[in-house]
C-alpha cells in the first residue's frame, strides 16, 4: 500500500497518529513541519512515484468543507463535499487525480473532529436546505479504512443531522466496517462501476465489478442505500453491445428497486488535466478517442457523447426508475 510514512511535527501526539504509527513500526518516520513540504516539492513524477508512494500524516487548518462542482447532485438543495483524503489507492486511467497533482502520495488529515464540526456548522447555516456532502472527490471513500477509521468515526455522529445526505464515492469492497454498525439512513454508500472489460481495461488496482456488485448485495441485505456511478461512460466502437450487457448484468445481481440514486456521465476533464494525463500515456486507446477541447474541457465529440448518453439512459430506464436517475449531462431528445 505504502512504504514510507511522514507525519507533521505538530501532530506527533495525536492518539490516531500514534496508533497508525504503531500500526507500521516497521516503516521509518520521516517528520516534516507541513505535508506541503513533501506533497507539493517540485519535480516529482505522479506516474513514477505511484509505483512506491508515501503515507503523509497532516491536519487540516481550513476549506474542510467546499462547494460541490455543478455537476454533482443527487437532489439536495445545497451540495459540498470534504477531502479527508487526498490520493487513491487505485489507479484508474481516466482519473482526475494525477493530472491535479504533482505528487502520487496519500495525505491523511487526522483532525476527524474539526471535518465533523464544519459538516455541522453547514447543515446548521442552511437548516432549511437539504444538505448533501459528497466524500470520494480527492480520494476513494472506503478504499483506506482499514488504516484510517474515519468513516468508523463520522458515520454515526451525523446520523441525526435530518437536513444531511452523505455519499462516500468508492469502488473499495472494505466494508467490513459498515457491516458491523447498524446502516445509517442519511449515508448513501455510491459505487463507480464501468462494464467488466472496460473495467479491465482501466481500472488499475480496483477490485473488478463482480466483486462491488457482491459488496452491493451485501450492503443492500444490512439494511444500505446504494447509489450506483455510471461515470466516466467510456466510448468504445462496440458500445451498445457492451452498455446493453453492462446495464442488464447489473439488474440481474442486485435489487433493482432497492437503489437510493444513478447518475451517469460521459468521459471528460479539464483540458490542463487531460494533457498531463495524456502525455503519460500517449499510446493508450482512451486518449486515442475521437475527442475535441472546448471551454477547456475535453471530452468526446458531440455525435459520440449523445449517441453514448441517449443509448445508457434508455438501458437504465428498462431496469430503474426515473426518479432516481440523475444525468451528470443533458440527456439528448
Amino acid at each position: 500500500m505504502f512504504n514510507r510514512l511522514y507525519m507533521e511535527r505538530g501532530i506527533a501526539t495525536d492518539p490516531l497518529v500514534r496508533q497508525i504509527c504503531n500500526k507500521f513500526a516497521n516503516l521509518d518516520i520521516i517528520e516534516c513541519d507541513h505535508y506541503s513540504e513533501v506533497f507539493n516539492k517540485k519535480a516529482q513524477n505522479f506516474r513514477i512515484q505511484k509505483t512506491s508512494p508515501g503515507l503523509i500524516l497532516a491536519k487540516k487548518n481550513n476549506k474542510f468543507i467546499n462547494p460541490a462542482p455543478p455537476e454533482y447532485g443527487i437532489g439536495g438543495d445545497k451540495n459540498f463535499y470534504f477531502s479527508y483524503m487526498l490520493n487513491c489507492i487505485y489507479d484508474c486511467r481516466y482519473c482526475f487525480l494525477q493530472g491535479m497533482y504533482r505528487s502520487a502520495n496519500y495525505v491523511l488529515f487526522v483532525n476527524y473532529a474539526d471535518f465533523l464540526n464544519n459538516i455541522r456548522k453547514v447543515c446548521e447555516n442552511h437548516s432549511d436546505k437539504t444538505c448533501h456532502f459528497f466524500s470520494g472527490y480527492d480520494c476513494d471513500s472506503l478504499a483506506m479504512e482499514p488504516v484510517t477509521g474515519f468513516m468508523q468515526y463520522l458515520l454515526p455522529q451525523i446520523s441525526g443531522i435530518s437536513n444531511l445526505v452523505l455519499e462516500l464515492r468508492t469502488k473499495s469492497t472494505q466494508i467490513r466496517s459498515l457491516l458491523a454498525m447498524p446502516p445509517i439512513d442519511n449515508c448513501v454508500i455510491a459505487f463507480s462501476l464501468l462494464p467488466a472489460q472496460l473495467a479491465k481495461a482501466l481500472d488499475h488496482k480496483a477490485p473488478d465489478v463482480n466483486r462491488r456488485l457482491s459488496a452491493i448485495r451485501k450492503l443492500q441485505a444490512n439494511g444500505w442505500k446504494i447509489g450506483l456511478r455510471i461515470d466516466p461512460l467510456i466510448f468504445d466502437s462496440n458500445m451498445e453491445t457492451i452498455y446493453e450487457e453492462f446495464f442488464a448484468d447489473i439488474a440481474s445481481q442486485i435489487d433493482t428497486k432497492n437503489v437510493h440514486s444513478i447518475t451517469l456521465g460521459t468521459f471528460r476533464l479539464p483540458s490542463s488535466f487531460y494533457n498531463t494525463i495524456a502525455g503519460y500515456y500517449p499510446t493508450d486507446k482512451l486518449f486515442l478517442s475521437p475527442l475535441k477541447n472546448a471551454n477547456k474541457m475535453v471530452s468526446y465529440n458531440e455525435d459520440i457523447k449523445k449517441r453514448l448518453l441517449a443509448f445508457c439512459y434508455e438501458q437504465i430506464r428498462l431496469y430503474f426508475e426515473d426518479n432516481v436517475i440523475y444525468p451528470c449531462e443533458i440527456i439528448p431528445e
